[in-house]
């Protein structure tokens, strides 16, 4: 028999999921605005203060810009009254969105790879909630637990960006896409106790750490996201960016916040199956011509590329 409390938790997981989604929207639409934005900046650019100045000379990457505010605030209220291991995967629907978005400025009709790969997110991203059921996640990190967390996610970063300085564009866009997601995953983590700790008033959250790491964490993911944009094709960056990130707040919301998921061989052999069919579906829209670009094989230009679109499969019929 359910009680008050689990009507409570479903309630607010149901919001959750909903302000994720939302937040997965805007943010679709902020990735095409700041690709725009930093795609004509120099090569010379990349790890460098001048591609931030650059994109801030660009209308349309301070449009996107405003937009990260209003997807920052989503995501947080998500986190408020959801858990980690809930809301993050719900930022993986983010790709449906770019696809429509695309879709609709390039009147691009979609064929058989765009909705195979889109319902086999669906189909993976359902299949973990209803396999893991995650529930509880309302622990508050101690500061053993912060320490480890950010030396890890320091090293891994650390390890992305090194890979980044070498290799052919591709690689280059999806290691920064990689860093990217550790942390904004990271900062997702800080977010969640910085929330927590509004309960108690801001005297409490100017009292303890998240507040402090999420400032460095929220500019370092700006920076190394115009840098995943500009490395190369978006495709790389998305893929790895989508993939990374779901996966990393999962292990961060179990170690951090005590996120509780199913146990049981065949309960956690279904979450992996249901993860594997979301990446795949990832990697399947990625690979898409609409999101990859219609170019060569270091990709296209978003801000020229509707004509080249439109020659790669038959435009939508206008209508009457």
């Amino acid at each position: 028999m359910s009680t008050a409390s689990d009507a409570d938790c479903d309630y607010n997981g149901d919001v959750a999921i909903v302000l994720a989604a939302l937040a997965a929207f805007v943010n679709a639409i902020t990735s095409v605005l700041q690709r725009i934005g930093v795609e004509s900046a120099p090569a010379s650019s990349t790890l460098r203060p001048s591609l931030i100045s650059h994109a801030l000379r660009q209308g349309i990457w301070l449009a996107g810009f405003a937009l990260m505010l209003v997807q920052f605030g989503l995501q947080a209220t998500a986190l408020r009254a959801g858990q980690l291991s809930t809301v993050q995967p719900v930022l993986t629907t983010e790709l449906l969105f770019l696809l429509l978005v695309l879709a609709v400025w390039f009147r691009y009709r979609l064929g058989l790879r765009e909705w195979l790969g889109a319902l086999a997110i669906v189909v993976g991203l359902g299949g973990f909630f209803l396999a893991a059921r995650p529930h509880g996640g309302q622990a508050l990190p101690s500061p053993a637990g912060w320490t480890v967390a950010t030396a890890v996610v320091v090293v891994m970063v650390g390890a992305c960006i090194l890979g980044a300085l070498r290799g052919p564009r591709w690689w280059r866009a999806a290691a920064f896409g990689a860093a990217t997601a550790l942390t904004a995953a990271f900062g997702a983590a800080l977010t969640k106790a910085i929330t927590s700790y509004l309960k108690d008033g801001w005297g409490a959250v100017f009292s303890h750490y998240p507040i402090y790491m999420l400032g460095v964490t929220g500019l370092g993911t700006v920076f190394l996201l115009q840098n995943a944009l500009h490395a190369g094709p978006i495709t790389a960056s998305r893929t790895t960016l989508v993939t990374v990130n779901p996966l990393t707040s999962i292990v961060l919301g179990i170690t951090l916040f005590h996120d509780v998921l199913r146990t049981g061989l065949g309960w956690i052999s279904l979450e992996i199956l249901s993860l594997a069919i979301l990446i795949l579906g990832v990697v399947v829209l990625t690979r898409s011509p609409l999101v990859a670009g219609t170019g060569d094989t270091d990709g296209e230009q978003l801000g020229g590329a509707r004509m080249r679109a439109m020659e790669a499969a038959p435009p939508i019929e206008a209508l009457p």
